[in-house]
Formats: structure tokens, C-alpha cells, sequence
């Protein structure tokens, strides 16, 4: 069993970025088990050499540590990554659990946007040594209603090369 860690950049309830990532559940593959990551405003502000580390993210580690690949989609603000999703990250700069770890993000942004939240995120995954697979990081299109937001369907067929990509590499 491939266990797959989905980490999503947005704290918001009905995000377009949690929306993609509930798709990549959907998609059930055999042999795959996903985890999706839900605790990110728990985790407290990171503070270097602090041990024992607090419990949210002891948790985080061991998740980060348990899994074959992560996939993150995330949202771009003031043109760069949202804080908290920069603070999760750097939880991970000394432990070396993203170490040669496959990592890829999906991106629901509007056209023309994300580029910034794209970038840093390339530039914070190579510094704690993470396996960008590029042919998994892809951009996805997707569809909202007056309640609700979902991947276009049309873009389904992307979503799931990008996750054989990512547990294949």
C-alpha cells in the first residue's frame, strides 16, 4: 500500500484547494492510501531547536515521515505562499523528513495567478531536499457553483496522471 500525505495551503472551509484535493481521494486508486493533512491552524509558530517539539507537530513529522509522496495545492497571497503553510514547512527544515521525498502541487489558481506561491514553494521544498517530480506538479481547472467548488471534470484525466506520476517516481 503507497501511502500518499495531501497537504492543503488554505485554511479556509470551502477552499478550491481543498476541493482538488478531495478530488485526488476520490479517485480511490487500488493499492493507494491518502492522508489528508487537516490540522494546519493548529500548528504552532515554528521555533528553531525547540524539543521537545509540541504535539501537533510531532504528529505532522510522523505523517510527513510515514508517507511514500506528498501532494500540496495551495493558494497564492501577497504573492508568495499563505504563512501557515510557509510555518509547516519550516518544521521540516532540520528533521529531514521531506529528504529526497517525491513532492508535487496541484494548482487551482485563475489563470495568470500563483506563479509567486509556485515559486517559493519550488525554492522551500529544495532547501529541506525534497524531490520535486515535475510531471506531477500541474495546474487543474475547476468549476464553482452558488455552494459548492469541484475539479472540472475534463480536468480529471490530468489529476490522475499527475498522482501516477507522483507514486510511480
Amino acid at each position: 500500500m503507497r501511502r500518499l500525505l495531501l497537504i492543503c495551503g488554505s485554511t479556509r472551509a470551502g477552499s478550491s484547494n481543498l476541493a482538488a484535493l478531495r478530488a485526488v481521494r476520490e479517485l480511490d486508486l487500488p493499492g493507494v492510501s491518502t492522508d489528508p493533512y487537516e490540522s494546519l491552524r493548529e500548528l504552532p509558530a515554528f521555533v528553531p531547536d525547540e524539543q521537545p517539539v509540541p504535539a501537533p507537530v510531532a504528529d505532522l513529522l510522523g505523517r510527513i515521515r510515514a508517507s511514500d509522496a506528498v501532494l500540496i495545492c495551495t493558494p497564492e497571497y501577497a504573492g508568495g505562499l499563505p504563512g501557515s503553510l510557509k510555518n509547516l514547512l519550516d518544521w521540516t527544515v532540520g528533521g529531514g523528513e521531506l529528504y529526497e521525498k517525491p513532492v508535487a502541487w496541484l494548482d487551482v489558481a485563475n489563470p495568470g495567478r500563483g506563479e509567486g506561491a509556485r515559486a517559493q514553494l519550488a525554492v522551500v521544498l529544495g532547501y529541506v531536499g525534497a524531490r520535486i517530480v515535475p510531471e506531477a506538479c500541474v495546474r487543474l481547472s475547476v468549476e464553482r457553483s452558488a455552494d459548492a467548488v469541484a475539479v472540472a471534470p475534463r480536468a480529471r484525466p490530468d489529476l490522475l496522471r499527475a498522482v501516477t506520476a507522483l507514486l510511480g517516481s
